[in-house]
């Protein structure tokens, strides 16, 4: 297991809570885990933000719950499931250090609204920062019953951690066109702002180029399997939610960036993905910035996740900007100036460049990160003239592979049970706070809210709240 400081290292690089940092390297030995069990590797298909982060590119919304639709109804029996995390809590230990106490493993079965089986379950974990008292968890929820379109693949999960294995840490997954379609999907259903958020990440990447017509197909098969519509732009203009989802944006999405774009320069971007969708607008790319007279490594390309630099500056704060379209308070040669930040390039001597056009002027700019002094995200926002490029993608497909190595040939055959007792779960009315955004189960749907802590562990002044969802 890696140490606290390397937790720290990457909470510094990343402007986030080391709590989050910490599960998010949780989570990678949990999909390693869940991949190489032998009763479920196989089943399981990887989906929602969690996997777009993971397995894609990154898109700097640190994710805290994992999704999974499950091929089949088998093996979805809360015994059984308890069974395989036992198994999976062991594995993990002994390859990362990572504790899992049995007694924090739980799922609940249960039949969803549509008639099929779901699962929710929820493990605890004693990661690097040690943290005493309750443990932190990890939610999953599994489906039985979504449709899956195109042909699950195989996919390296992003582990940026020193721990990582020489072999890497792989998950079943949903491929690129069926999470961009489940995306939309989603927003259209929901209207969340994590959806959104998503939906334009995933189409503001230049340098992919995904089967449009295939996103499209497979959308329509989704929501024909949801009796939904085939959404198009009006169907988020003519929603009530739009004014919620506005209202809720920093709530839902504060905690998980370094920094908080403003909603309407992920808004004013929509109509654009849905006329790229329906292919009445064509996506244009534009030219990368002039790279001027500096000689570069054209064989070197920036990582397409996220990493710890150690350099005097978290230059990931400054991908997040580029990311997000928003300009950076650079500190440079002792003055400080307002930025765009477009592009990573190393010169033939081994140095970063970051290059960059002056907001208020116009003017192209190499920056040598060694050499950089500061940086400060603003909230000032920029319309791209040139491709960004501080954030490839890398490759979007990947194949199947066969006859892998399990790594648990000392796992005993796991007994199945039957499980039929369901009814005292019942209907689960989730409730979110209104003041910090955290969300408790409770079997009645009252919006108060009992004294509590914030994600990060602080006491909360929050008492009431409003019911965002309701499980069956």
């Amino acid at each position: 297991m890696i140490d606290k400081s390397e937790v720290m290292d990457f909470s510094r690089e990343f402007g986030l809570a080391a709590n989050v940092v910490e599960k998010d390297y949780v989570l990678g030995w949990v999909l390693g885990g869940i991949f190489n069990h032998p009763a479920i590797g196989d089943k399981w298909v990887f989906k929602g933000g969690t996997c777009l982060k993971k397995c894609y590119f990154e898109t700097y919304r640190f994710s805290e719950d994992l999704d999974f639709t499950i091929s089949a109804s088998y093996g979805l029996e809360s015994e059984f499931l308890v069974a395989c995390f036992k198994e999976i809590s062991a594995w993990i230990y002994d390859a990362s250090g990572i504790e899992i106490p049995q007694d924090t493993i739980r799922f609940d079965v249960y039949e969803n609204q549509r008639g099929g089986l779901s699962a929710q379950g929820r493990i605890g974990y004693s990661g690097p920062l040690q943290k005493r008292g309750d443990l932190p968890r990890i939610k999953l929820d599994l489906t039985t019953d979504e449709v899956l379109v195109l042909d699950p693949v195989v996919r390296d999960v992003h582990h940026p951690y020193s721990d990582r294995p020489e072999q890497g840490i792989q998950i079943n997954s949903y491929c690129f066109e069926e999470v961009f379609a489940e995306k939309i999907r989603a927003l259209a259903e929901r209207q969340r702002p994590r959806d959104l958020y998503d939906v334009v990440h995933l189409y503001r990447h230049d340098d992919l180029n995904p089967d449009q017509s295939l996103i499209l197909s497979t959308l329509d098969k989704k929501c024909r399997f949801k009796n939904m519509a085939l959404p198009t732009m009006s169907t988020f203009l003519n929603r009530p939610e739009r004014d919620e989802l506005e209202s809720e944006w920093k709530n839902m999405l504060a905690h998980q960036l370094p920094a908080l774009p403003a909603f309407e320069q992920f808004w004013q971007v929509l109509p654009e993905v849905m006329a790229w969708l329906y292919n009445s607008e064509t996506k244009i790319v534009k030219p990368s910035i002039p790279l001027g007279r500096q000689i570069v490594d054209e064989t070197w390309r920036p990582p397409v996740m996220a990493q710890a630099w150690h350099a005097a500056v978290p230059l990931e704060r400054i991908r997040f900007a580029a990311a997000n379209r928003l300009c950076v308070n650079l500190r440079y040669q002792n003055t400080t100036r307002l930025i765009e930040p477009y592009s990573l390039q190393r010169t033939q001597e081994g140095n970063i460049l970051l290059y960059a056009i002056k907001h208020q002027t116009g003017d192209i700019r190499a920056y040598r990160l060694d050499r950089i002094q500061g940086a400060e995200i603003s909230d000032t926002s920029f319309v791209p003239s040139h491709s960004i490029e501080l954030t490839p993608s890398g490759q979007v497909s990947a194949p199947h592979l066969t006859g892998r190595s399990t790594g648990f040939s000392s796992y005993a055959p796991v007994t199945r049970r039957s499980f039929s007792n369901k009814q005292h779960f019942g209907p689960t009315y989730v409730i979110e706070c209104s003041y910090c955004g955290k969300r408790f189960n409770r079997k009645k749907s009252s919006s108060r809210l009992n004294p509590h802590k914030d994600k990060n562990g602080y006491p909360c002044s929050g008492r009431s709240g409003y019911l965002v969802d309701t499980k069956y």
